[in-house]
């Protein structure tokens, strides 16, 4: 498996060897003892699966705060998204800042994002279907968003604002308010 690190070094693109033949493909999308050799450490609880029938549809800014905090392992089984990681750990260096990746079944790259980060993603393509490995379950209590299109964060999402689909949960989420004191930085 290839380890990438992205502008911000602690959210990483994981590429998994993939073996094909005539029949199809092989691919271990996970392995705890190679990745830890490798100096990625992680324990997951949960595997979630989501699936979106229309392009543009945007689910997050979300994150969970300790004791629940969560970090997931992103992959797309089929179609595509653009996924984006906001660094809201007060004290780092990226505060406030963000990276993103495309995530496909084409290019077979999953992307880690650790606790600390506000996670979201847009699909890209009609019935994009995403499995992601968390390090923590879901605690209603610990729930936190940010709205997707928050001015001061400017990201660039892949759909025009009118017709991006939302839940109503992420529509109506807070603006990012940077005095918010959910993580810190170590």
């Amino acid at each position: 498996m290839d380890i990438t690190p992205l502008a911000i070094p602690d959210v990483k693109l994981i590429k998994p060897a993939k073996f094909g033949d005539s029949r199809g493909f092989f691919s271990e999308t996970w392995n705890e003892e190679k990745l830890a050799a490798a100096g990625f450490a992680a324990r997951f609880v949960q595997d979630n699966h989501s699936f979106s029938a229309a392009a543009g549809t945007i689910r997050g800014l979300h994150c969970q705060l300790a004791p629940s905090v969560q970090g997931k392992l992103v992959r797309v089984i089929k179609g595509a998204i653009w996924d984006v990681a906001v660094d809201v750990r007060k004290g780092s260096p990226s505060y406030g800042k963000w990276v993103s990746a495309e995530i496909s079944e084409a290019n077979w790259t999953q992307i880690w994002v650790p606790g600390g980060f506000l996670h979201g993603f847009c699909t890209i393509a009609p019935d994009t279907e995403v499995i992601y490995k968390v390090t923590a379950g879901y605690d209603k209590t610990a729930e936190r968003a940010v709205i997707w299109n928050d001015p001061s964060l400017a990201l660039p999402w892949p759909v025009a604002a009118g017709a991006a689909a939302l839940s109503d949960k992420d529509r109506a989420a807070p603006p990012f308010n940077p005095h918010d004191d959910w993580f810190s930085y170590s």
